[in-house]
């Protein structure tokens, strides 16, 4: 699933969103306003090559991998834990 960034043009609070192609994201969820998200310009996370090191470990792209992923997470953690669910 493609990941977008949002930022809301009125708290001005960026995130970051999973959706599919055409789906919107349009609500902001802190401060609860209206049609008030723009999608940014988003650019994919490609990592750097280390053609200059060629000593380095194998596990290290896997590593730096795993960190970029960890913060997308706990960003995700966090929205998670605001939202109210009904539990119908």
């Amino acid at each position: 699933m493609p990941r977008y960034r949002y930022e809301c043009a009125r708290c001005g609070i960026e995130k970051i969103v999973f959706h599919g192609i055409e789906e919107v994201y349009s609500d902001c969820d802190d401060c609860e306003a209206t049609q008030s998200m723009r999608k940014l310009l988003s650019r994919p996370f490609a990592p750097k090559k280390a053609t200059s090191v060629p000593q380095s470990k194998v596990g290290d792209l896997t590593k730096e991998y795993i960190e970029e992923n960890r913060k997308v997470l706990e960003q995700q953690k966090k929205e998670a834990k605001k939202k109210t669910y009904d539990p119908a």
